[in-house]
C-alpha cells in the first residue's frame, strides 16, 4: 500500500500533525479526528485530491452495502464506477492545475477506516514527490470518471443511499447552496 498527500505547495520538507481549519462533527470516539494530525489518503482512493484544494466536490462509488438499485440511480449501472462531480464554475481551475503528490512512509500512519484515509499524529516526512499537471487528466487516469454540473444540490441525497458519498471542501460551493448540501451530508465532512 502507498500513501499520498497532495499540496500545491512543492517545497515541504515535513509534514506536522495539525488541527483540521473547521472542526467537523464525528461520531462518539472519533472526536480525535480533529485533533493535531498529519492526513494522507490511500493510492487507491487518490482521485478525491486531484483537484484544487478549494475546489468543492462530491464523489461516489459502490460499496459491499450498495444496492443494484443505488448502482443504477447513483452510478449509471457500474458497480466498479467512481464518479467525481464539480461545479462548471470549477472546471477551468482543475483543467490548468498543478498539484504535487508526496509519498509518505506507512509506518507513522493509522487507518481511519473512512474512504482510504489514514492518520499520523507525529510528524512526517516525505519519502518522495512528483507534479500532477492537469489534474483532470489525472483523475481520469486515477480511475475517476469526472461530472461537471451547475449545482452539486441535487446530489445531496447520495448520502441517504447504499453508495459511498465523500464530500470534500462543500462549504465553498455555490454560494446560497453550501448550507443546502451540507444538510444532506449525513457524515459532516465538509
Amino acid at each position: 500500500m502507498r500513501l499520498f498527500h497532495f499540496s500545491d505547495d512543492p517545497a515541504i520538507a515535513k509534514f506536522e500533525p495539525r488541527p483540521v481549519r473547521i472542526a467537523s462533527d464525528r461520531p462518539k470516539g472519533q472526536e480525535w479526528l480533529n485533533d493535531p494530525l498529519v492526513w494522507a489518503i490511500e493510492e487507491t482512493r487518490q482521485s478525491m485530491y486531484l483537484f484544487p484544494r478549494e475546489c468543492p466536490r462530491i464523489l461516489l462509488w459502490a460499496t459491499p452495502k450498495t444496492t443494484e438499485a443505488d448502482v443504477a440511480l447513483w452510478l449509471e449501472g457500474k458497480a466498479s464506477h467512481t464518479l467525481a462531480y464539480i461545479e462548471s464554475g470549477w472546471l477551468e481551475r482543475l483543467q490548468t492545475a498543478k498539484a504535487i503528490r508526496y509519498e509518505l512512509p506507512t509506518a507513522k500512519f493509522s487507518d481511519t477506516h473512512d474512504a482510504g484515509m489514514w492518520v499520523s499524529r507525529k510528524t512526517v516526512y516525505p519519502l518522495d514527490k512528483t507534479h500532477a499537471h492537469g489534474t483532470a487528466r489525472e483523475t481520469a487516469a486515477a480511475g475517476t470518471e469526472l461530472r461537471v454540473v451547475d449545482s452539486l444540490l441535487p446530489l445531496k441525497n447520495g448520502w441517504a443511499s447504499t453508495v459511498h458519498a465523500s464530500g470534500i471542501r462543500l462549504r465553498n460551493a455555490r454560494v446560497g447552496r453550501s448550507r443546502e448540501i451540507q444538510a444532506g451530508v449525513g457524515d459532516g465532512r465538509v
